[in-house]
């Protein structure tokens, strides 16, 4: 459904009144493919690029290159208004839905608009759609006529879910969903969501830096890391058995629920570095526990471990990575 060549999208950055001599390079050379009905995961520390590329995929933010093939059609090549008619298809749920709802408008209102701009529909059969959709995401009868400000957090989201779902799309993109949200919360829109996907027959892009969801909901993960893809594969691959060092890590810090369970947790040293220059070779040896010279200099290249499994890392084949693989 969706197929994604050497995305990049730099944003210049300005100093004083002077023209922009440097980029800060937000996603750079990522492709991947999600197949209908799956659920992509896409992983990764704040700031590495995620939700930038969740947004070049809808073109709310335009890519500086690469090719964005949606059912087989490059949608940057789309002007204006084929694009408009493209995003009934392409959705997108955003992280803060405080924000991502107008407070001057009801419920009724927000869920009802994606009608009124492309023109759907009688006013009285919009009015029984949208009530429909906030069945369909557990939202009471009385919802319509209430503003954002007099629900709680998993509420508004909720209503943001039923905006999203009003186009009958095909693809969903989920911008940290839950992440605003209680743990408790969390479980419920994450359900939701899934249960949502059975019923729409949806495909999501579905972006978090919480692990745990992620391997919850997903068919497959992609780790990024600067703006790059480290490690993708089935969610059962990546978490059972990761091979990148900076995936092993991040699963090492996720509590498990069981107190006899011992492990070493391994945290990252050092801070992230600048996307603006980022370091030569592979861009995770500045903090890699395993860096070897080679990796100072030399760009890590795809390499195909199974049918489903990548990774980009010089050390793939060494046997300190397998092991420490092994204890994750």
């Amino acid at each position: 459904m969706l197929k994604i060549r050497e995305l990049k999208k730099y944003f210049p950055v300005k100093t004083g009144f002077g023209k922009a001599k440097e980029h800060l390079k937000a996603v750079d050379g990522v492709s991947l493919e999600i197949q209908a009905g799956e659920t992509f995961g896409l992983v990764g520390e704040s700031g590495c690029g995620k939700s930038t590329l969740g947004y070049c995929v809808l073109r709310l933010i335009e890519p500086t290159s690469g090719e964005i093939f949606f059912e087989g059609r490059n949608i940057l090549t789309l002007d204006a208004g084929e694009m408009r008619r493209r995003r009934r298809e392409i959705q997108m749920i955003f992280q803060d839905p405080a924000s991502s709802l107008d407070p001057r408008m009801t419920v009724q209102q927000i869920v009802e608009e994606p009608f009124v701009i492309h023109k759907l529909y009688p006013k009285q059969e919009r009015l029984h759609k949208v009530q429909e959709l906030l069945d369909a995401v557990g939202m009471d009868e009385h919802a319509a006529g209430k503003y954002p400000h007099q629900f709680s957090g998993g509420q508004r989201q909720r209503i943001g879910i039923a905006r999203a779902l009003a186009l009958n799309p095909k693809l969903i993109v989920a911008d940290e969903p839950v992440s605003a949200l209680d743990v408790s919360i969390q479980a419920q829109i994450v359900n939701l969501m899934q249960d949502l996907q059975t019923r729409y027959r949806l495909t999501y892009l579905f972006i978090s830096h919480g692990l745990p969801v992620v391997e919850h909901i997903s068919d497959r993960i992609g780790v990024m890391y600067l703006g790059q893809l480290v490690e993708t594969g089935l969610s059962d691959e990546v978490s059972r058995h990761p091979l990148h060092p900076y995936t092993q890590i991040l699963l090492s810090s996720i509590p498990r629920p069981d107190p006899g369970l011992r492990r070493e947790k391994r945290i990252l040293a050092g801070e992230v570095p600048i996307s603006v220059n980022p370091p030569a070779g592979c861009r995770f040896h500045t903090r890699c526990p395993h860096v070897m010279d080679r990796c100072k200099v030399e760009e890590p290249q795809e390499i195909r471990v199974s049918a489903t499994h990548r990774v980009w890392c010089h050390l793939v084949d060494a046997p300190s990575l397998t092991q420490d693989s092994e204890r994750v």
